[in-house]
């Protein structure tokens, strides 16, 4: 099957938005498009028609028509079959089957298109698949910008503290009477007078600021230590990106309605001289996750050997696109599961409420970064009055919530506390809902080594971690 075009276009042939799988003209397509409901017999039911080039094959959506423009050589059964996936694909993004709801998800619906046909052919995925895939593009821009925000804060924490250790060897030299230390490239010599701190501070503020080199991810990501993170000819070839999301309901009494954790190991080979290798997970999990290869992959060869190759060992993986090779699911109500606890205490007092919340870190092993707990308040009664506080807070007049904001919880940072009062009733401060971010995955199973087929020797790789949260609440 050879498909030309994908396009959603009103019963006069108006194109509403359009997908071409192959190089064509905006005319050409407009075209085409048009000349289609001529072609269409009124007195007869039929799924498809043909002129002397192409095919329509074709699905009535109320008002509009689901079209797949192909060559007239491709197999009509496999055309039928992923227009039905097409026609599925707009319920999803579109409330109603009309023209101006069409256009204002027309973005959403070229993404999904794309998933299911690339260069022309078929891909092998279902709707469940589309919709993941395309979630996936928010989630790691969301991660992204997440994880530069905090490593903008280490480095500026790291420049601020290296500025206070230079101004003090600068002040216990005159002290002792000995030449203060000179800052700056070769031949630079000391300064004196009261200026200096300040010129040696804005110095190392400026040129100690780590120089961000462009990355071809969407995020920046946790590398190996034996990898260099410019991806070049002669470093690593072969990245993984390792991610989990959790999705996690409690009760405000305390108990665990439902914690489901997914994850999954990405492989991206960028040469295919090293399409033929074998990974090594190591898997420390104690919790029993359910683990699933996929469907390529040698399972025999992963139960008993914790390796990740094809079952065709003579074939090699993909070259420069990102393929599935472990998922893992883990759902659970055991209360000792949950990565983060949350308690929040609200109790009525003489002028409104009096809350208390608190969080504590379960698994030590975690560090979670960027945690933001947020809070709904009542409307119109004004902004929440602070007590005390472990991190920093924001007010949201607008969203009537306030921001628990944490940049960072780990075994040496495990709980905190918030205060604050306010009017309203006990419920109206629930649910209370928690985002973060992790650098380390929350089920601890790793790709430790990359090997070839041919001859066991290893192969340089990258990694990428990350943790997030999908849907976190106190109810």
């Amino acid at each position: 099957m050879v498909l030309l075009a994908a396009a959603v276009c009103t019963k006069a042939g108006k194109a509403i938005v359009s997908r071409q799988f192959v190089e064509m003209t905006r005319t050409r397509i407009e075209g085409l498009l048009a000349a289609f409901p001529k072609l269409m017999n009124t007195g007869k039911q039929h799924t498809f028609v043909e002129t002397e080039s192409v095919r329509y094959v074709y699905q009535p959506m109320e008002k509009l028509y689901m079209v797949l423009i192909t060559t007239k050589n491709s197999n009509i059964l496999e055309d039928l079959e992923t227009l039905r996936l097409f026609s599925r694909v707009i319920p999803e993004y579109c409330r109603a089957l009309e023209e101006n709801e069409i256009s204002e998800h027309c973005f959403d619906l070229i993404f999904a298109f794309d998933e299911i046909v690339a260069l022309g052919y078929r891909e092998n995925v279902n709707l469940a698949q589309i919709r993941t895939f395309t979630e996936m593009d928010s989630h790691e821009e969301k991660v992204f910008r997440a994880v530069r925000e905090t490593q903008e804060r280490e480095a500026k924490a790291e420049m601020r503290r290296k500025a206070k250790e230079l101004q003090q060897a600068r002040r216990d030299a005159e002290r002792q009477g000995k030449k203060a230390p000179g800052f700056g490239g070769f031949g630079s010599s000391t300064v004196s007078g009261g200026s200096t701190a300040a010129m040696i501070t804005e110095t190392i503020i400026e040129t100690d600021k780590p120089k961000v080199a462009p990355a071809p991810a969407r995020y920046n990501p946790v590398y190996h230590p034996e990898c260099n993170p410019i991806m070049t000819d002669e470093g690593c070839i072969v990245h993984m990106k390792i991610e989990e999301k959790i999705t996690l309901t409690c009760g405000r009494d305390g108990g665990l309605q439902n914690m489901e954790l997914h994850g999954m190991i990405m492989l991206r080979i960028s040469d295919d001289k090293f399409g033929r290798i074998r990974l090594h997970v190591e898997n420390e999990d104690k919790k029993g996750v359910q683990l699933q290869t996929h469907p390529n992959v040698d399972k025999k060869l992963f139960t008993a050997e914790s390796l990740i190759g094809l079952k065709n060992p003579e074939k090699s993986f993909p070259v420069s696109s990102d393929v599935g090779v472990l998922k893992w699911r883990l759902q659970t109500t055991e209360e000792s599961f949950i990565p983060l606890t949350i308690n929040c205490w609200p109790s009525e007092s003489g002028n409104g409420c009096d809350v208390n919340i608190e969080y504590e870190l379960q698994e030590d092993n975690l560090e979670l970064n960027d945690v933001v707990i947020t809070i709904p308040l009542p409307s119109g009664v004004g902004a929440p009055v602070i007590g005390e506080i472990d991190g920093e807070y924001r007010h949201d007049s607008r969203r009537n919530t306030l921001e628990w904001c944490l940049p960072v919880i780990d075994a040496k940072n495990k709980s905190g506390s918030l205060e604050f009062s306010i009017a309203g009733q006990p419920n109206d401060f629930f649910p209370v809902q928690v985002s973060f971010i992790s650098k380390k995955n929350y089920c601890n199973i790793q790709v430790t080594k990359v090997t070839q087929v041919d001859g066991n020797s290893p192969v340089r790789f990258s990694t990428e971690t990350t943790f997030l949260v999908d849907k976190y609440e106190i109810l």
